[in-house]
């Protein structure tokens, strides 16, 4: 018992054990009360059931997620044919960059690039008959990115000339960009430069590029569509993306970057100096120096 404190004694709090039969309403220190809720058993069949409402709604967030990435960012692609040996084998899958084409990167000499058949190259394909079901299901992976499409008609080969280019190959080769003659240690060995198909000089529109295999006995690429609108250039719109690494199979692992050759000086000499777009720039700046130079004079002579 404690004494009150209007009794003017001082004695010791009685800290006793207090009866088990008081339901106790202070709210005094001590251990609160054990909660005899069986939490573990109710609270695990709440958490499961969530879950289970929850996944519908994670599974279409993953699924959005993929899209963007396959439409924005990264889509994998699989190799179909012998056109790009050694560098690519049938069957390899590469993962191509879809961002920076967002932003105005154009495709440049020496990258691998995926684009859409131009008209007449890959020629008709004849329709396979499938599963409705498995044709469904194809079809709903491939818009997410998790299947190549069957409808999708693309190619990939190497950028050998851009817009504003002069590109040739005589006899056995070399091929020659803007009169510098390109070392191809990624041509398929015991090919020639030219392949059986020499070509040239040939003047690449701007806005287009000229490509080939580096397969290039066993690649119906630039070289044999000269006949079509383009004379065998492709429109950089039609350009997917570039092709930067072999991710799968992971023996054939290896990134791909632009070879050396087409860092050479003086390749870009003859590609008509400045570009049209640059000209307004180079303009503007000329006709800016002046002006700043004439209103900074202003400004000391007025301090001074």
């Amino acid at each position: 018992m404690v004494v009150g404190a209007r009794s003017g004694r001082e004695e010791p709090e009685d800290r006793g054990p207090t009866s088990s039969g008081s339901s106790g309403g202070s709210s005094g220190g001590g251990e609160a009360p054990i909660d005899t809720n069986d939490r573990d058993g109710g609270g695990g069949k709440k958490q499961q059931r969530s879950f289970w409402k929850e996944l519908p709604l994670l599974i279409v967030i993953a699924l959005a997620l993929a899209w963007l990435i396959k439409t924005f960012l990264l889509q994998a692609f699989s190799i179909p044919s012998a056109s790009m040996e050694n560098t690519l084998r049938i069957g390899d899958r590469v993962l191509v960059d879809k961002l920076t084409p967002w932003f105005g990167s154009e495709p440049e000499r020496g990258e691998v690039v995926v684009f859409h058949d131009p008209g007449g190259w890959l020629g008709e394909t004849v329709p396979v008959d499938t599963n409705p079901v498995t044709g469904a299901i194809q079809k709903g992976l491939s818009f997410v990115g998790l299947m190549p499409s069957a409808e999708e008609k693309d190619l990939i080969k190497r950028v050998i000339a851009v817009g504003g280019d002069t590109v040739e190959c005589k006899g056995t080769g070399p091929v020659k960009v803007n009169g510098k003659a390109l070392e191809e240690p990624y041509i398929y060995p015991g090919n020639t430069a030219c392949g059986d198909r020499p070509f040239g000089p040939i003047k690449v529109p701007q806005g287009r590029i000229w490509v080939m295999g580096d397969h290039r006995q066993d690649s119906l690429d630039s070289r044999y569509h000269q006949n079509l609108p383009g004379n065998g250039t492709v429109s950089v719109d039609e350009v997917v993306g570039r092709a930067v690494v072999v991710a799968w199979p992971i023996s054939n692992w290896s990134t791909l970057p632009v070879p050396s050759t087409f860092d050479q000086p003086g390749i870009n000499a003859a590609a008509a100096g400045l570009p049209a777009t640059a000209l307004p720039a180079a303009g503007g700046m000329a006709g800016a120096v002046p002006l700043v130079m004439w209103r900074r004079r202003r400004l000391i002579n007025r301090a001074g």
